[in-house]
């Protein structure tokens, strides 16, 4: 956790510093030379620099390890892809590159793939060469590791019990902890620890939310079902059970959008996108201690820190705009906690400036009484500012890729629509095979898709007919209607916009939608339900050759 600090330089202090450099520059430049190591240490991460956790503890080693060192990269990416056929052309592409380099003094490892990777590949790639961990979620995994030569490293021991208890202490009358987890490795052994620490507190039920055995509508509904008497801890979320992928960015943010309680934090990373916090380990800490062991190593010093663990760096961290979303006091934090996005008083942001702290206050009053006698450049400003109220909440509304309502908008229609008691339809379209557009095409043809999708879809919007961007690369539409002959020909011209060829990555292709469709109050009366069953029959359709449209009534039979 980057802390900012102010220096306050005084003009005799500040002269005699300039003198000494001056006097003794060359000696401090020699000393400074005398001082540097060299060395080369090679970085692997189980996932990818996309990654926030990842960014993370790249800084902390690259800020450790200094300029002198040379520090190179290499990226599994196990959170996208985690099979064998991915971990051959890594295990063949690694081992190519490190025939045709200088051999590395140390390879710091990040989480529990590459350090089971490591392992297993050893005495092939590794041999003879130090190895330091960092980010390890697994006990056993670790313990295996430091047995072995020339190994240590930094655990990532996440504190269920003590984030337990501060949930307790935000919410006193919480009777179970609700875990958001996946199948990754990394949940796994996160699991574990959750049930494992169920025993210390026998008066609370402990559930879980597992995103890969739930549809993106299922995993939303039930992220909005969370009861107020619930402990919401966020773990890991990379994969729901249709295969759609999320980023660390994607999942916080659908957490933050969806969870009627604040969500619990474990690791450094998504505090102050969304998530409340709690008791964190610093990955930014952790690949500074992972660094500052190998150049210890690198230098010859290092001595009883070879063979063991060393603890998890953790703080007490939370984001003070999720605090009063949710109206905590402050009262109830550890009184070392570090808060995030926290309005500092204006005597906090001056206390150690106080001459320019007495300057600034004049020169605000001055811009006040200006600005109060100036009654028309005050109309204008805050003609300006409504302008730019107007702008921002249009892009909050607005998906960024497409152009077109994104899924926040599309709720808050749907549920004036319902509120009011008017029927209407919903129709839930997904690109067919849209993840081997990106695999085969590339990423941009895939954007090419959404974007064309997008604009097939406005082009059909009337005052009934309103296209939505819902997720990845489902979109949906809310017909003002729920009358049989109007929603069929609405079915039909859906599936029309896929019958003309696509321009993707500068060639035609062809590209086919599967459509489900539910209406209110026909088939339910509740708003998550009608996208549920909207969802349903979109992967009837799915499992029915693709490319069609479906009622729900129809795929429920």
């Amino acid at each position: 956790m980057t802390k900012l600090r102010k220096n306050v330089f005084y003009n005799r202090g500040l002269f005699i510093v300039l003198l000494v450099f001056c006097l003794m520059g060359a000696k401090i430049s020699c000393q400074a030379e005398k001082g540097t190591i060299s060395g080369r240490v090679l970085f692997i991460s189980s996932y990818s620099y996309a990654w926030d956790t990842v960014q993370l503890q790249i800084k902390g080693i690259s800020d450790t390890l200094g300029s002198s060192i040379v520090l190179d990269y290499e990226f599994m990416d196990t959170k996208r892809v985690d099979d064998q056929e991915s971990l051959r052309l890594f295990h063949d592409g690694l081992a190519y590159r490190l025939s045709k380099v200088e051999p590395y003094d140390v390879v710091i490892l990040g989480d529990d793939a590459a350090l089971k990777f490591a392992l297993d590949y050893r005495e092939e790639l590794f041999e003879g060469i130090p190895l330091v961990f960092e980010g390890i979620n697994s006990v056993e995994l670790a313990q295996r590791a430091v047995a072995q030569p020339l190994v240590t490293g930094v655990m990532e021991t996440l504190s269920v019990d003590k984030n337990i208890e501060f949930g307790l202490k935000i919410n006193p009358s919480a009777e179970k902890v609700v875990a958001i987890v996946d199948d990754t490795l990394t949940g796994g052994a996160v699991r574990k620890s959750l049930y494992q620490s169920a025993e210390n507190f026998p008066e609370l039920e402990f559930l879980e939310i597992n995103s890969s055995q739930l549809s993106s509508s299922r995993l939303s509904l039930a992220l909005r079902s969370v009861t107020d008497n619930s402990i919401l801890i966020y773990i890991t979320m990379t994969e729901d059970a249709s295969g759609k992928q999320y980023t660390s960015l994607e999942a916080i943010q659908l957490i933050g959008e969806s969870a009627p309680v604040p969500a619990l934090r474990m690791v450094e990373g998504g505090i102050g996108e969304g998530l409340l916090g709690g008791n964190i380990v610093s990955m930014t800490e952790s690949g500074s201690v992972a660094a500052e062991l190998a150049r210890k190593i690198i230098s010859g010093k290092i001595g009883q820190e070879m063979g063991s663990i060393l603890d998890s760096p953790t703080i007490y961290c939370v984001d003070a705009d999720v605090m009063e979303k949710f109206n905590i006091n402050l009262s109830v934090l550890p009184k070392e906690t570090v808060i995030i996005n926290e309005k500092e008083t204006f005597f906090e942001k001056n206390r150690e400036v106080l001459v320019p702290g007495l300057i600034l206050i004049g020169a605000m009053l001055i811009i006040i009484a200006w600005v109060v006698f100036d009654n028309y450049r005050r109309r204008k400003l805050m003609l300006q500012l409504k302008e730019t109220g107007k702008i921002l909440e249009s892009a909050s509304q607005h998906d960024f890729l497409t152009g077109i309502p994104n899924r926040s908008k599309f709720m808050a229609d749907l549920k004036e629509q319902i509120d009011a008691k008017k029927p209407c339809t919903i129709l839930m379209i997904d690109i067919d095979d849209f993840k081997s557009i990106n695999d085969n095409l590339g990423h941009t043809a895939g954007d090419e898709a959404l974007q064309q999708v997008a604009g097939r879809l406005k082009g059909m919007g009337t005052e009934l007919l309103t296209p939505y961007r819902f997720a990845g690369d489902e979109f949906i539409i809310i017909l003002k209607s729920n009358n049989s002959k109007i929603v069929e020909k609405t079915a039909y011209q859906c599936r029309q916009i896929f019958t003309k060829p696509f321009q993707l990555a500068g060639n035609e292709a062809r590209v086919g939608g599967s459509i489900g469709i539910a209406s209110y109050p026909k088939d339910t009366e509740d708003m998550e339900q009608l996208v549920v069953f909207a969802d349903d029959a979109m992967y009837q359709v799915k499992k029915s050759g693709k490319n069609d449209f479906a009622f729900y009534n129809t795929s429920a039979q």
